[in-house]
């Protein structure tokens, strides 16, 4: 009779759950272990996006130890560096630096790496959690929550809790390390030409807790609201408003979003302060705008003959690009392509001195409000009707 009790534990464990149920306890799990991640490590730790109340931040601690094993200071350092050092060799994670194949199928070894770094821990890890239960649980004893969890699975399931266990370990490893910082500064849509390659996976940040949606967050790093565009959803950012509505968080940041006033006929001082404030819409829309009249243009060079076909194709391309981005080979064949078309050349230009008003921190609020609206000028002058309608819509950012 013991024999067999042992053996219908060692098979089902205390719940005799089916295995639907295991499934479905094993992606809950996994998706509370994300939104520990995604709200509390990330946006709250290593951002400071928004505030949370005492019962969250500590539940969420909790959770991480068991599932995870990370400490908190180590995680949010590394992240913080990420964003100081992105695609250059000091960034813990970065595909650019380390290669697609390294970030995909070794993140998890090369956050443990970053983890016993020091100086990173020194520098970037200030104002994370240094309490009594953070010195001689979570951080003394990292590794011994990951066992109590395997000891609960087995606890509920049985055999197979180990692989409901497997599970939930291998879930952040795969998912932020491999998928977020490799796949998200691989492959994907760009909503803002930012100065990283970081890209949006999806438009739906539902299985990653909104960590998808990494363009965005990389424009706008101390947002707690990931997504930016109307078809984009979030979910980490529903789980915070839920937070906030219960007065269990407080959001502190969110992304600008942009104000127009209609028929403004100048660009005055507010008009400079939101251009500024938005500038990584304004040149998202700069692009979007002008796209028509850069296929025409290529059109009409493919028409004329002077240029390959081939040739036109991979520089099309080029156009949109951030042009601090660009190779050598690849600056140069921009340059042959402008040679060709006094209209792209124009647009190339002013987008390079647009984008150059908001980095002229040396000069006086009126000396760039000058410069804006004698861009403005120029473009309404331009005989572009794409070019002069983006200016009109300059003007009338408030």
């Amino acid at each position: 009779m013991i024999l067999n009790a042992m053996i219908d534990f060692f098979s089902n464990g205390i719940t005799g759950a089916s295995g639907w149920q295991v499934f479905l306890f094993t992606m809950i799990v996994t998706h509370i272990t994300i939104a520990s991640v995604t709200i509390f490590l990330h946006r709250h730790q290593a951002h400071r996006a928004l505030d949370l109340h005492p019962l969250p931040s500590h539940f969420f601690r909790f959770w991480l130890w068991l599932t995870t094993g990370q400490v908190t200071k180590e995680w949010a350092a590394i992240h913080r560096k990420h964003h100081a050092k992105c695609e250059t060799d000091e960034d813990p994670h970065s595909p650019v630096a380390k290669g697609i194949k390294k970030v995909f199928f070794e993140g998890a070894e090369l956050y443990r790496a970053e983890a016993k770094n020091q100086e990173t821990l020194d520098k970037y890890g200030h104002g994370t959690p240094d309490d009594w239960i953070e010195k001689n649980l979570y951080s003394k004893f990292s590794w011994q929550g990951v066992v109590l969890m395997l000891f609960i699975d087995i606890l509920l399931f049985g055999a197979i809790g180990i692989t409901v266990w497997a599970v939930q370990m291998l879930w952040i490893p795969v998912t932020a390390a491999g998928i977020i910082n490799g796949i998200g500064h691989y492959w994907g849509y760009r909503n803002f030409e930012c100065a990283d390659a970081s890209t949006n996976i999806v438009p739906w940040g539902i299985l990653i807790g909104g960590e998808e949606l990494h363009n965005n967050h990389h424009t706008f790093g101390t947002s707690a609201k990931l997504s930016s565009k109307w078809f984009e959803f979030d979910i980490g950012w529903l789980y915070i408003r839920i937070l906030e509505t219960l007065h269990l968080a407080k959001v502190k940041k969110v992304a600008p979003a942009p104000k127009f006033l209609q028929g403004k006929q100048v660009a005055d001082l507010d008009t400079l302060q939101a251009v500024i404030a938005n500038r990584y819409d304004v040149m998202a829309k700069y692009a979007k705008t002008l796209k028509q009249t850069w296929r025409d243009e290529l059109k009409s060079l493919r028409e004329r003959g002077e240029l390959e076909s081939s040739f036109l194709k991979s520089a099309r391309k080029l156009l949109q690009r951030e042009p601090g981005k660009l190779e050598a080979p690849q600056k140069q064949q921009l340059s042959e392509l402008l040679e060709h078309s006094k209209a792209l050349q124009t647009i190339h230009e002013m987008r390079l001195e647009l984008a150059a008003i908001w980095e002229r921190s040396h000069f006086s609020r009126e000396q760039l409000l000058q410069q804006l609206q004698d861009w403005c000028a120029r473009a309404e002058a331009s005989g572009i009707q794409a070019l002069q309608e983006f200016s009109w819509r300059l003007r009338s950012y408030a």
